[in-house]
């Protein structure tokens, strides 16, 4: 794996507040395990950087290795990895997603 790769990751993950890597983009996602994190998102009113692993093999699998979990969507939170579609899906409906965004400064639309 390619250091470049790692260190371009590594960059958008700590560079901005909430990124998002999925397959497609916000705008139009191509599976639907992105496009239900990418909706919730839209929901709270989260201001985020999505990132199309589809456009990069490199970032499809560089994504993997950074994280070491094997699927996209995977979603970013202040530099922190938080998950992939199964457990934000379930992070928003406890209520515990929109308590990382508050609890982490990252203004919503939605109060948690």
């Amino acid at each position: 794996m390619s250091e470049d790769v790692q260190s371009w990751i590594k960059e958008q993950v700590t560079s901005n507040d909430v990124v998002l890597f999925m397959k497609g983009t916000k705008e139009f996602p191509q599976c639907g395990f992105s496009g239900r994190v990418s909706q919730i998102l839209n929901f709270l009113g989260v201001t985020y950087k999505d990132v199309n692993v589809l456009a990069d093999d490199g970032i499809r699998d560089g994504i993997k290795i950074y994280a070491n979990w094997p699927t996209i969507p995977q979603l970013y939170i202040k530099g922190e990895f938080v998950g992939g579609a199964d457990i934000v899906s379930e992070m928003f409906q406890s209520g515990e997603l929109q308590k990382v965004f508050t609890d982490k400064g990252v203004p919503t639309s939605k109060a948690a």
